[in-house]
């Protein structure tokens, strides 16, 4: 079981934190910094260098704490909160299948974080080598609730004109 959760932690955690690094440092033929900006403003997310440094915090440090099995479970909530706000603000409207847009690999990081997240890092991460142990089951709780919260705030942040001009350039 240990094994199991090493390699899912760190499947998922390393591919998030890669893919968070083509938005914060260019990386891997990415769009860095300017090009991320430019997508969550045109997203309609406000103020713009908040909600970036989301993305990349979210992404980068999640997916980090996440294969490093530290902090558990920040990690997971981190990129849980990333691919909430993915899903429905830019893959919901382009059906299931990542062919075609949609909400296929978003989803499956979610998954995969979840997954993590409930079992725990298990024996084969930094938390048990440093004797790290985040009060459970308030943690993932208290988190969960805050993720909520943070996604909604995200959302409600979008000029009602600009959400519904994204949501039509979607469907």
């Amino acid at each position: 079981m240990d094994a199991g959760l090493l390699v899912l932690r760190l499947a998922v955690g390393l591919a998030m934190a890669a893919h968070g690094s083509q938005k914060l440092m260019g990386w891997f033929e990415g769009p860095g910094p300017q090009g991320t900006v430019a997508f969550v403003r045109n997203l309609g997310f406000r103020p713009v260098g908040l909600w970036s440094a989301g993305v990349w915090g979210s992404e980068v440090g999640g997916g980090l704490l996440l294969a490093a099995g530290l902090l558990s479970p920040l990690g997971t909530l981190g990129v849980a909160a990333a691919m909430l706000v993915a899903t429905f603000a830019a893959h919901w409207g382009k059906g299931f299948f990542a062919q075609r847009g949609g909400f296929e690999v978003p989803f499956l990081y979610l998954a995969g974080a979840a997954a993590a997240g409930i079992t725990g890092p298990g024996r084969y991460s930094l938390d048990p080598l440093f004797g790290i142990s985040l009060p459970e089951p308030v943690t993932g709780i208290v988190g969960a609730a805050l993720v909520v919260l943070g996604v909604a705030a995200a959302f409600a942040s979008r000029p009602r004109q600009s959400a519904q001009a994204v949501a039509q350039g979607a469907a």
